[in-house]
């Protein structure tokens, strides 16, 4: 490990040879011991591959960009909840500039990113695309696809997802969100005929930020959750 991981190690955490670590290579995790330390690098030996977590579904989180600051929360927290892709993405109501500027804040957002996988110990970290257009998220081949509504009429998301029994592992989904001033009535009509399946998170209105995060949380716990209960019998 070199770089401003090691100095922290060496440094902060005030790491010795012979301590013990759990590593990730972005692909799978391992129970490591420090050989050696110093401020710039810093060895550790293998000792054994650690066990592969359950099987999760992919998901995608196309994401409208909103002020930076608060992207980066999103970023975070999204990654907590076991999120596979960010997608930052340009909405007709997004603040003007914020697409020029997103793509010099990917790499800020991937060390983000990879900072909150650690902490959340999870082995890969989700990707961070680049920044793209409406209508290019739109084409998202995901098996399950959502777009959140603010406006009424739209399910609840709950409601929409599929039955427990048919939530696989190798499932696919897709969550497109809005932007701080909404969806436009064109966006909702080509996100409908694109297919996308509109659902609401509730009668209130959600920052974009709160309503990315609720909605990775009900993916999460839909498809990680315990199985399904059998309706309750009214005992005669």
């Amino acid at each position: 490990m070199t770089g401003e991981e090691a100095r922290h190690l060496a440094r902060v955490l005030r790491a010795e040879a012979g301590q013990r670590y759990e590593l990730s290579d972005n692909h799978c995790a391992y129970l490591a011991e420090i050989s050696t330390v110093d401020d710039r690098r810093v060895t550790f030996r293998i000792l054994e591959p650690l066990p592969a977590g359950a099987p999760s579904p992919r998901i995608t989180l196309y994401a409208a960009l909103i002020k930076f600051d608060r992207f980066e929360w999103l970023v975070e927290k999204a990654t907590e909840l076991g999120v596979s892709g960010i997608v930052p993405m340009n909405a007709a109501r997004a603040e003007k500039g914020l697409a020029s500027a997103a793509a010099k804040r990917a790499e800020r957002w991937r060390k983000i990113a990879r900072e909150s996988s650690q902490q959340a110990r999870r082995v890969q970290s989700p990707e961070i695309a680049p920044p793209a257009e409406f209508s290019a998220a739109l084409t998202d081949a995901s098996r399950h696809r959502y777009f959140l509504e603010e406006q009424p009429g739209a399910p609840p998301f709950l409601h929409a997802l599929p039955p427990g029994p048919d939530r696989k592992s190798e499932d696919a989904i897709a969550i497109l969100t809005g932007p701080e001033g909404g969806w436009t009535d064109r966006e909702r009509s080509l996100a409908r005929d694109a297919g996308w399946t509109p659902v609401s998170l509730g009668h209130h209105i959600l920052r974009a930020e709160t309503a990315a995060i609720a909605a990775l949380a009900i993916c999460s716990n839909a498809w990680h959750g315990p199985p399904e209960l059998p309706p309750l019998r009214r005992l005669e």
